[in-house]
């Protein structure tokens, strides 16, 4: 609820805001990404944007609110990923709110300083001046789009395939999205899920059809 208030706080006060919900589409949800880096919007709220695909080099700021909240989404890996998010930005910063100063916080931030003084020592033994990121902005839906498709023949959508290549396909994707986890690409591995979710409900809808559907009779009246 607090990210829905702050959504409506932040649009009370004239700034171009955006609140992303668990009910936006895997794709929707890229678009509003992008829409957020061509500067439709100037901020974006989420309960969970460390699910997003956030290849985003124009964001400046991060802000994590209930950064004291022990948990998955504010775990030392968790924290780090979604600090990371301000990286590519020559002017990144990274705010975390919070009553008090977890262990997960306390590691999170110092691994930051530790990585952060290790990349300032090579840019001024190297002569680098660091710079922002230019990327295209049509990257980060198209690199989306491909991840999340299932892999499925090109000419059928998922609600054509028979049961048994739904299903197939289905398994194919959880040890996709398994492997991600593993290598912590957290990102892909949410857009698997996703992807794996959708698929999951046409593949219900169509055993429910199987099942509704009657099934020939056989001379004698006894059915197939």
């Amino acid at each position: 609820r607090m990210a829905e208030d702050l959504a409506d706080y932040l649009r009370e006060l004239g700034i171009k805001v955006h609140y992303l919900h668990s009910e936006i589409e895997t794709i929707e949800r890229v678009e509003i990404l992008r829409d957020l880096r061509l500067g439709v919007y100037d901020v974006v709220v989420g309960i969970n944007l460390l699910r997003e695909g956030l290849d985003l080099p124009e964001v400046s700021l991060v802000a994590i609110l209930d950064a004291d909240k022990e948990g998955f989404l504010r775990s030392e890996t968790a924290l780090i990923q979604t600090i990371g998010r301000a990286a590519r930005h020559v002017h990144g910063t990274a705010v975390l709110y919070a009553d008090r100063i977890t262990d997960s916080m306390r590691r999170a931030i110092e691994e930051t300083e530790r990585r952060r003084r290790i990349q300032m020592k090579y840019n001024e033994e190297h002569g680098i001046v660091p710079t922002t990121v230019v990327k295209e902005v049509r990257d980060l839906t198209d690199r989306v789009r491909r991840q999340a498709a299932p892999t499925a023949p090109p000419d059928l959508t998922p609600a054509q395939l028979p049961v048994e290549e739904l299903d197939r396909l289905i398994r194919e994707l959880e040890r996709q999205m398994k492997r991600a986890a593993e290598d912590l690409e957290f990102e892909k591995a949410a857009l698997l899920r996703d992807q794996i979710f959708e698929l999951r409900g046409i593949l219900e809808v169509k055993k429910d059809t199987v099942r509704r559907t009657p099934q020939p009779v056989r001379p004698g009246g006894l059915s197939e």
